[in-house]
C-alpha cells in the first residue's frame, strides 16, 4: 500500500483540480456543492491549552444552513471530553458574532 502522505497529496491534487473547474464553471460548482456541507470548529483561546480546550463545532448543509452545532469541553491531561448541543437562541448569537467574518488570504508578508 502507498504511503499515506502520498495518498493525501494525490487526493489533494484531485480535489484542487475539481475546485478550479468549479470556479470556472458555475453549473459544475452547483452540482459538486450539492454533495457536501461544511464542518468547522471554532476553538477558544485558553491560557493553558494542555489543561483546557473548548470550542464550538458547526455542521451545515450545502446551502450553509446549520444542521448541527455543539459546544465541546476537553481536559486533555485527564483525557476527559464532553459536548453539549447548542440551543437555537445560543446559535443565533454565535452566528451574529461571526456575521461579518470572511475567509481571506493573509498577503501581508
Amino acid at each position: 500500500m502507498a504511503d499515506i502522505n502520498e495518498l493525501a497529496e494525490k487526493k489533494l491534487k484531485s480535489r484542487m483540480t475539481k475546485i478550479r473547474k468549479c470556479n470556472r464553471e458555475p453549473e459544475e460548482k452547483e452540482k459538486f456543492s450539492e454533495k457536501f456541507g461544511t464542518s468547522f470548529e471554532i476553538e477558544f483561546h485558553n491560557k493553558n491549552p494542555d489543561k483546557l480546550s473548548d470550542g464550538i463545532t458547526i455542521i451545515t448543509d450545502p446551502k450553509g444552513k446549520v444542521l448541527f452545532a455543539d459546544y465541546f469541553y476537553q481536559v486533555p491531561e485527564e483525557e476527559e471530553y464532553t459536548s453539549i448541543p447548542i440551543a437555537d437562541k445560543q446559535l443565533k448569537a454565535i452566528l451574529e458574532f461571526f456575521s461579518d467574518y470572511k475567509l481571506e488570504l493573509d498577503e501581508s508578508d
